[in-house]
């Protein structure tokens, strides 16, 4: 069985080695970049399962970067950076990141992350359906992307399609916010909390969804959320 491979973008040679013994330690086959660009012509021929990215890239902004990987790739991604400020964790969230994590680390914690980022993955990939119908939508997890009746094709990221899955694969019933952490991986809390409101947010939006009163992703407040609607795998 082939072991994941986690690519790593980072123009610190040190953390680059540190995060290469640690996670080839750990079992995972690894891809060094000092440079985005160096990184993006990889990406021609290589799939990785989780990128880790450093914001301050000498050759390109990070967070572009980021939310070109999120739409255009189905690895998890995990941002590693110095900026600890909680709007630039926000960000990083809202443009598609799976997980924000702040330098100094400890390269134990990187490993653990990596672990919890590919544990729903994998199970999703276990299933033989890949596409899902609902009110109107067709959801396929192999292109990343939301059909609508209409013919408009929507895409969504990495970490979008887990929450959404998640809610597929129990429509009608309560998910509490301990269930979403249980099931997606990553550390209860406040970041947590959060990471999980941006990315319903940013579905409610793709599913055109009324933000004061949505028809699909219903907030039961103190509780968590409920998915409302048939849904058929294909």
């Amino acid at each position: 069985m082939t072991q994941p491979l986690v690519a790593i973008l980072d123009d610190e040679p040190d953390i680059r080695q540190m995060l290469t013994e640690a996670l080839t330690e750990a079992g995972f086959r690894t891809q060094a970049f000092g440079r985005a660009a160096a990184f993006e012509a990889a990406l021609k021929r290589m799939t990785p399962d989780v990128c880790l990215v450093d914001l301050g890239l000498p050759d390109k902004d990070g967070l572009a970067l980021v939310h070109g990987l999120a739409l255009e790739s189905g690895a998890a991604i995990i941002i590693i950076s110095g900026r600890a400020q909680v709007q630039d964790r926000v960000t990083g969230l809202e443009l598609g990141a799976d997980d924000y994590i702040v330098k100094p680390f400890d390269p134990a914690e990187i490993v653990a992350r990596v672990r919890a980022r590919l544990r729903r993955p994998k199970a999703a990939s276990d299933r033989a359906a890949q596409t899902a119908r609902f009110a109107g939508w067709t959801a396929d997890f192999n292109r990343f992307s939301l059909l609508s009746a209409s013919g408009t094709e929507v895409p969504f990221s990495n970490a979008e399609g887990q929450v959404l899955r998640m809610f597929l694969d129990s429509p009608n019933r309560l998910i509490t916010r301990a269930h979403m952490q249980e099931v997606l991986g990553g550390s209860a809390g406040e970041s947590f909390d959060r990471a999980m409101d941006v990315r319903i947010s940013r579905l409610r939006t793709k599913l055109g969804e009324d933000p004061k009163n949505p028809a699909l992703i219903k907030t039961i407040y103190g509780a968590g959320y409920i998915f409302l609607g048939e849904v058929t795998w294909a």
